[in-house]
């Protein structure tokens, strides 16, 4: 499939999301700085043990049988202190890196979510939920990890192999030499293993979205699965992602844990050497017994921070690929400004217009073809047509989901366009076929968009939806939570409270778009006349596809291939004997 297809993109610029990341960090910066400089102290404490050990051998080996104890002493308990207090201050360090790592991360998922609500609808149905959910959730915990660990890996690492390569140089230049010959090369490895291991993280992380991307999409769709006894199709199709996710993460820590102990390998290579080149300037007299010993202590911390940052190295990796991620959700176009100088709609009587609209949803398919109409205010319009007629279309176009690609759409004579996209959102109520309600209660379900909504005034918005009954048979009422998307009750029930709160929310007009279609027809017939009631005077654009719920439109309007074909009242089309006679005659014969 496509989807899967995709992982097989190349990685982004992985300097790019780097420099990036700072800029994200840029906020932390004190508390950063800070963390640095007490990681400099603490390593600058762990850096004066070898030299003391050092100093306490030469000490005792000098005495020759006449040892000064109190000296040997003394240098032993500068090391405990130096020591002590450098793991007193690393554990600080870490727990405040925990604290800022928290820190950032809950801003990043601010921003993240802040970016989510400024994009088109366009984004949404283009993208699977699960891969969204995956890069706020799963991509930003990587480098929130990465950061309240493997930064001050990296910080302690840096301080420490600098620092231990300086005290090198001066207890011996000629030992030092050693890692003229053993850092090159491993830094040349990691470099290498660096070009094979980014993509593979990559591909992790996009492996990822996409099993979270099925298991959502499977998860919401579980009882059509069960309906059509397709568990073991949908158990194939899962474990082949399953899979392809499970090769990709090992594909990447195969190779990502091979640098550790490659590098190992390379230090303990050095060490060798330091051992046979000592021996060698010892037995000549060149160098003292303490100084071999700081020698060795100093390579030891010298070659371990390089272990330890290739380690590193594999998180930091898969956090900027993470991080990829992220960004180009970042780097998503946003819905379009509004024009200069766009004014907010206020004072609307509903008097709407379309004037020779086309639109598609891609450049060179277009779905609507000069489509005009007018919805007088107060009148009910009624849309019908075939499946992918354009209904869906129209009402994307009257919200300015979309905007048309040719002609214009007035709301009292202004082109909807030279108003606020906010402004003219908030004129239409919307009852949809897909019901939406969030965990809550049930006052707060039917309040939604309401601010200030008083009780009284759900409960009439419920009692016109047909819907109080069932509210009080609840244990709680009105005070009764819905679980997450409604779990709990019915789906007509779902749809119920959706009209409900659109009765209840002041708005000049009315967008239905199937909104009756999981009621019984009685119920359906009440909840119209009760909702012409309450919408008198109101524009209401009504999308239906059972005409019985229809008949009493002002004006209906019949679409095939994004064109209206005929429109006139019920009475006129079915004398006309033809699209909206056929659509009739096919439900009712």
């Amino acid at each position: 499939m496509a989807r899967r297809d995709s992982i097989m993109r190349k990685p982004k610029d992985v300097r790019g999301s780097f420099r990036r990341l700072m800029k994200e960090l840029a906020p932390f910066k004190k508390p950063l700085i800070a963390v640095f400089l007490l990681c400099l102290l603490s390593n600058v404490l762990a850096l004066l043990g070898p030299s003391l050990a050092g100093a306490a051998i030469n000490e005792a080996a000098a005495g020759k049988g006449n040892v000064d104890f109190d000296r040997v002493t003394g240098f032993a308990l500068r090391m405990l202190f130096c020591y002590v207090t450098s793991s007193l201050l690393s554990v600080s360090i870490n727990m405040l890196m925990v604290r800022l790592s928290k820190r950032f991360a809950g801003a990043l998922r601010e921003k993240v979510f802040h970016k989510l609500m400024t994009l088109p609808v366009g984004y949404f149905d283009r993208n699977q939920a699960g891969d969204i959910i995956s890069r706020v959730s799963y991509d930003i915990d990587v480098i929130s990890t990465c950061m309240s660990s493997d930064i001050t890996a990296i910080m302690t690492s840096v301080v420490t192999v600098v620092g231990s390569l300086m005290m090198m140089i001066v207890l011996s230049p000629v030992l030092a030499l050693v890692t003229v010959v053993t850092v090159p090369l491993a830094i040349y490895y990691t470099t290498w293993m660096r070009k094979k291991t980014q993509p593979r993280y990559s591909k992790r992380s996009r492996n990822y979205g996409i099993m979270n991307g099925f298991v959502e999409e499977m998860l919401s769709g579980q009882k059509s699965i069960l309906a059509y006894a397709y568990e073991d199709n949908v158990e194939k199709d899962f474990d082949e992602i399953n899979t392809n996710a499970a090769d990709a993460y090992y594909d990447a820590d195969y190779y990502g844990c091979s640098i550790g102990p490659t590098v190992g390998s390379i230090n303990n290579l050095g060490l060798t050497l330091i051992a046979v080149f000592g021996a060698l300037l010892y037995m000549n007299g060149r160098i003292q017994l303490g100084q071999i010993s700081s020698f060795v202590l100093y390579s030891r911390k010298f070659s371990g921070p390089i272990n330890e940052i290739a380690n590193v190295i594999n998180e930091l990796y898969s956090a900027l690929a993470a991080a990829e991620r992220v960004f180009a959700l970042f780097d998503e176009t946003e819905e379009l400004h509004d024009r200069q100088g766009a004014r907010a709609l206020e004072g609307v009587r509903g008097d709407v217009a379309l004037d020779h609209v086309a639109f598609g949803y891609e450049p060179d398919r277009t779905i609507i073809h000069d489509l005009s109409l007018k919805a007088d205010a107060g009148k009910l319009v009624a849309i019908v047509g075939p499946t992918g007629a354009g209904k869906t279309t129209i009402i994307n176009l009257l919200m300015r989901f979309y905007d048309v690609d040719a002609g214009k759409i007035t709301v009292d004579r202004t082109d909807i366009r030279d108003v606020t996209r906010r402004s003219l959102r908030a004129c239409y109520a919307m009852v949809l076929q897909d019901t939406w309600v969030f965990r809550g209660t049930i006052f707060e379900n039917i309040a939604y968009g309401r601010e200030g909504a008083t009780m009284d005034e759900v409960v009439a918005a419920a009692k016109a939806a047909h819907i109080h009954p069932f509210i009080m048979r609840l244990p709680k009422g009105y005070e009764t939570v819905i679980s997450e998307d409604g779990g709990n009750i019915s789906k007509g029930q779902k749809q119920l409270l959706t009209i409900a709160r659109a009765m209840l929310y002041d708005a000049r007009m009315l967008i239905l778009d199937e909104a009756t279609s999981n009621v019984d027809t009685s119920t359906e017939r009440a909840i119209q006349r009760a909702m012409r009631d309450l919408m008198r005077d109101k524009t209401n654009f009504v999308i239906a596809h059972r005409l019985s719920t229809i008949q009493h439109a002002d004006w209906i309007l019949v679409l095939e291939n994004g064109d209206v074909v005929e429109q006139g009242t019920h009475e006129e089309l079915m004398e006309k004997r033809g699209a909206y006679h056929r659509l009739y005659a096919a439900q009712f014969e």
